[in-house]
């Protein structure tokens, strides 16, 4: 069994990930039995999705299904961001982003910082992908633009309209922005991840491959950082992974559901776009 000790991080990866705003962990982030648990659950739950529903809107899975706390809450998960963020830790989101083979949807190029202005202050995020699938060229892995973090472009770019029949969400910062030329493609096996800052730039190709694509992506900050529950308006909540609260913020029971929550999101326009 994998100790927590040999998935954290070194020194060098953290300066890394500080510098080029990413950081891809080409080892097992849970150990095989544990993964093996995580992979039931997700097909459990994508099992029952509305017929009318696309597997890569399956955002907030946690609020209807607690059990992911298991995973999510894993000191094996922990121990990746802790090196980032320091040991009073958050959960801000999780999202299953599943791309079916054939016809998977494009994700646009983003920040996740410019659909969280004014939930979170600092901004600082750090999201755990963590591959279910073989996450590689062909069928759409992730790609980030290095170092698009940073003091030069403050992660709230400007964004345009893009073919949701296309398109996981329906906007995209805008072609000048942008140079797709210094792209970095982040291929996983399963139960590798990759961790990237809230601001940088990254989206991925369509799946037009044979192969299904699916990641799980866990969305954590400082407990420092102060969430607006009055922007959350019912709509969200945010639960303490580890340590102590610092920011006067109030935190969700991991163990209940939240239809409640589910419900405000379906009619809040703000979260249409949560991804």
């Amino acid at each position: 069994m994998m100790s927590v000790a040999s998935s954290r991080l070194t020194t060098e990866e953290v300066a890394f990930y500080q510098e080029e705003g990413y950081f891809i962990h080409n080892r097992p982030v849970l150990d095989s039995a544990k993964f093996a648990g995580l992979q039931h659950c997700f097909e459990e739950i994508l099992s029952n999705l509305d017929r009318d529903e696309r597997p890569e809107a399956m955002d907030v899975p946690h609020f209807m299904h607690p059990e992911l706390f298991e995973w999510a809450f894993d000191p094996s998960v922990l121990a990746l961001v802790e090196p980032i963020l320091g040991p009073d830790i958050a959960l801000f989101s999780t999202h299953f982003i599943c791309k079916p083979k054939g016809n998977g949807k494009r994700v646009p190029w983003h920040e996740d910082s410019a659909y969280w202005k004014g939930l979170i202050e600092p901004m600082e995020v750090c999201t755990v992908w963590l591959a279910l699938d073989p996450s590689t060229r062909e069928n759409g892995c992730m790609m980030v633009i290095p170092r698009t973090h940073t003091s030069g472009y403050k992660g709230f770019s400007e964004y345009e309209d893009v073919d949701t029949a296309k398109n996981v969400f329906s906007n995209e910062i805008k072609p000048v922005l942008r140079d797709e030329a210094k792209r970095v493609l982040i291929e996983l096996k399963p139960n590798e991840c990759s961790l990237h800052d809230a601001r940088v730039m990254h989206g991925s190709d369509p799946n037009t491959s044979n192969i299904r694509r699916c990641g799980w992506t866990l969305r954590f900050t400082s407990t420092k950082s102060k969430f607006n529950t009055e922007r959350f308006a019912g709509a969200h909540q945010v639960y303490l992974a580890k340590g102590q609260d610092h920011a006067g913020n109030v935190y969700a029971d991991p163990t209940r559901a939240y239809p409640e929550v589910m419900e405000a999101r379906g009619a809040s326009a703000r979260y249409k776009n949560s991804h």
